[in-house]
């Protein structure tokens, strides 16, 4: 009798990188970006080739999955937690100001953001002082739309671990865009990049893994 061929099962990267995607589907993102739902799964399929393997110590967040130029509002908004769905009160053409510095060389397409850091560790640190020793170290900031992808992967992110400042975008002034808590909501805006918080840590990430990156 003929065996019949066994079915591969799913990593756990696999079923969070699943995950993941069904996360940003439920943002209405393909909408947004003019998509269909199969296509736009279809283009963040290529990814699940690079998925990094589990940490060991599990303290980190071993990847996200990000796609650029993404709508801020409608994201942000989409996500929901127990006080209610995420806001800003930036006004949209300020919000438009804030841009991936140059030097991240973020990729074009969807990417992967790697071993994922919150930054409890500099809680209550400028974050004007937290940059040279988090590049120093060989990490790189978030940007706006990598922090977005942080919170539509896990909306509990603000309360479960700690809020934090995107370095990595920018608007050409002393203002660091950051994701906290207010009236229990996620929220996004701004806090100048001289000023400590103690609720307020700076993200990093190890690197981004995409089309760019492979070249």
């Amino acid at each position: 009798m003929t065996a019949l061929p066994v079915a591969a099962c799913a990593t756990e990267a696999e079923l969070e990188f699943d995950r993941q995607i069904d996360a940003l589907v439920m943002t209405g993102l393909p909408e947004a970006l003019e998509l269909a739902e199969q296509c736009f799964r279809a283009s963040v399929e290529p990814l699940r080739d690079l998925l990094p393997p589990p940490e060991p110590d599990g303290t980190a967040i071993p990847f996200v999955v990000v796609v650029p130029h993404l709508p801020v509002v409608p994201v942000l908004e989409a996500v929901h937690t127990v006080g209610g769905s995420g806001f800003t009160t930036m006004a949209d053409d300020d919000l438009a100001r804030f841009r991936p510095i140059p030097e991240l060389q973020v990729p074009a397409g969807p990417y992967l953001l790697l071993d994922v850091d919150p930054g409890a560790d500099t809680l209550n640190l400028p974050p004007a002082e937290v940059l040279p020793r988090m590049t120093a170290a060989g990490r790189s900031p978030l940007t706006i739309a990598e922090g977005l992808a942080v919170l539509v992967s896990d909306p509990g992110v603000l309360r479960g671990r700690n809020c934090f400042s995107l370095l990595g975008s920018r608007a050409g002034d002393k203002r660091v865009p950051a994701l906290w808590v207010s009236a229990r909501r996620p929220r996004l805006g701004w806090c100048y990049q001289g000023a400590p918080h103690t609720w307020l840590g700076s993200a990093s990430c190890a690197g981004r893994l995409g089309e760019r990156s492979l070249r």
